[in-house]
């Protein structure tokens, strides 16, 4: 990567990205790619990950296949990005299932429950884990982590208990993770993020379920416009820290009665 790119986001340039390979985690690598930044490209299915490096401008990236539930492959991930890069500038910690979503709390099955868990909430922890010590040990000392949460912590959907518990979970470990930071110069944010459109939220276009049991079409956006508001919040010195804000498609039913 020459020398011109990388002094648009001086003095930090290697970010990861969960959940890289499709949605939000794809238009935010894009839009980092492009801003400057060195990318490492995390996700379970390396063929999603191929297409997301193969879509990138020109610039310097890493396909590194990681399931973020295991504590192996995270650990490994972020050796990967040592080992190529030398730092850790930026984590943003995007990886997520809507898994269960539009089943009855009473029909849930425990074991779904758990994947959601598993993936939303201890995958994020295992990934912000990871970058805190990379970011802690490493010279100059420091770094930036944005966590993908979502509006449903704040106004959860009808059906998306397990869905919303993690993303309520988020907001703890954003300001856990801000606050043991401090005094490394590790900064954590976070974004709720609301009908953004993509794979997941494609059901969005055609009716979902709403609170008083209607069906309703509901607005969404370009997801690059998430993508734009993390890479701001990215380029921020670490004096700096945008602690939560939220992004959402402006007309849909979440402001007043909807």
């Amino acid at each position: 990567m020459g020398h011109a790119s990388r002094v648009r986001c001086a003095p930090m340039s290697i970010a990861v990205v969960t959940g890289a390979g499709s949605g939000i985690g794809r238009s935010v690598a894009l839009a980092l790619a492009a801003a400057g930044w060195s990318v490492a490209l995390a996700g379970r299915r390396t063929g999603a990950l191929e297409e997301t490096a193969a879509a990138l401008p020109s610039g310097d990236f890493l396909p590194v296949p990681t399931d973020v539930t295991s504590p192996a492959e995270v650990t490994a991930l972020f050796a990967a990005v040592r080992d190529h890069y030398g730092r850790v500038d930026l984590l943003f910690n995007n990886a997520g299932t809507f898994a269960g979503g539009g089943v009855p709390v009473e029909d849930l099955d425990p074991d779904t429950w758990r994947a959601v868990v598993d993936v939303n909430l201890t995958g994020a922890f295992l990934c912000a884990q990871a970058a805190f010590r990379t970011m802690k040990e490493q010279d100059p000392q420091g770094g930036r982590i944005i966590n993908n949460g979502s509006i449903s912590a704040h106004v959860p959907r009808p059906h998306s208990i397990a869905y919303t518990a993690t993303k309520h979970a988020m907001t703890g470990l954003t300001k856990s993770l801000s606050l043991d930071g401090r005094p490394y110069r590790i900064a954590c944010g976070q974004l709720d993020i609301g009908n953004a459109a993509t794979e997941m939220t494609a059901r969005m276009q055609t009716g979902i379920l709403q609170a008083n049991g209607d069906m309703a079409v509901e607005p969404v956006m370009d997801a690059a416009d998430v993508a734009a508001t993390v890479v701001h919040m990215a380029a921020l010195p670490l004096e700096a820290n945008v602690q939560f804000a939220t992004v959402m498609a402006t007309a849909m039913p979440y402001v007043g009665r909807g």
